[in-house]
């Protein structure tokens, strides 16, 4: 994989992340505007703001490894897998730009 179109995937994950954060801080504004005092509200209420603070947790992890893989294709080691060196195939990375390892070594880390 070229740097250039590295450099394409990153940006658009970068877009796609930060326009989902936004949209996430836009909908917590929104919430905070609502005054319900009916109780089935306030579950649903609750139920949704868990959900978006789930959501906000996995979009900052993916900045953040949207960061190390910016950082690494600074460092000329884009593609290269963190754990063995070993390149990462294109395929994979234009699937998951964020791709930190090969498939397989991904499997054996999550166990499976």
């Amino acid at each position: 994989m070229t740097p250039e179109r590295a450099q394409e995937l990153l940006a658009a994950e970068r877009r796609r992340i930060e326009r989902a954060l936004g949209d996430l801080q836009d909908s917590t504004v929104e919430d905070d505007l609502s005054t319900s005092e009916d109780t089935a509200d306030h579950g649903s209420e609750l139920y949704e703001r868990e959900l978006e603070d789930g959501l906000r947790q996995q979009l900052r992890r993916e900045l953040r490894s949207l960061e190390r893989a910016e950082q690494r294709l600074v460092d000329g080691t884009y593609g290269l897998s963190v754990e063995s060196g070993e390149p990462i195939p294109d395929e994979r990375l234009e699937a998951y730009p964020l791709a930190e390892r090969t498939v397989e070594e991904e499997r054996r880390l999550r166990g499976g």
